[in-house]
């Protein structure tokens, strides 16, 4: 079976189960927690090792995680842990987050612009993409400077882009005048 696969179907049983009891906000986020302590490469390893065994595993676990996590999400954790399933927690805890935000109707947006952007024009962006159709319910925006686009700025809604950069278009005009000038050759 395919990790994507695997990790689904946790992720929607720990939704549902979490649904349940009433307490799918605290889960998620725990696994917001779970994210972070998931940017630690030595976590990471101890997950894929299979050096150290499953009780190991379990009591650093339970270490690290204990009075951070609720109990639904640590008891959710020990039975990945019994079931071997530990090397799939990260892609597992990012299909969580996928799942929870296409069932509250919540679109990630990454906006990237050649310097930071004011509280204003942001609440302008976001009441945009809101009207425009091209988004869910509610938007998740998540801004990025890059200065080497020059200025506008490029959107991304899962997997469509709008660059509206001046770098980019200054790269659409190198092309069209390598273009003309190739056609009037002779």
């Amino acid at each position: 079976m395919s990790v994507s696969r695997i990790a689904s179907r946790y992720a929607k049983s720990l939704i549902d189960f979490a649904q349940e009891n009433n307490n799918l906000e605290e889960v998620k986020n725990d696994m917001a927690v779970l994210d972070k302590a998931l940017e630690s490469r030595d976590l990471v390893m101890l997950l894929k090792s299979p050096i150290v065994n499953e009780l190991k595993k379990k009591e650093i676990f339970k270490a690290v995680f204990a009075g951070k996590l609720s109990e639904t999400t640590l008891g959710f954790l020990n039975i990945i842990l019994n079931k071997g399933r530990e090397e799939y927690i990260p892609a597992i805890s990012n299909e969580f987050e996928a799942q929870y935000k296409l069932m509250k109707g919540i679109s990630d947006v990454t906006l990237t612009t050649a310097s930071p952007i004011s509280e204003a024009n942001l609440a302008s962006i976001k009441a945009k993409l809101l009207f425009s159709n091209e988004t869910a319910q509610q938007v998740d925006i998540e801004t990025v400077v890059d200065p080497s686009i020059l200025g506008g700025f490029i959107i991304e809604i899962g997997d469509k882009l709008y660059n509206d950069s001046i770098a980019y278009k200054l790269s659409q005009m190198k092309k069209q005048f390598k273009g003309t000038q190739h056609e009037g050759a002779i």
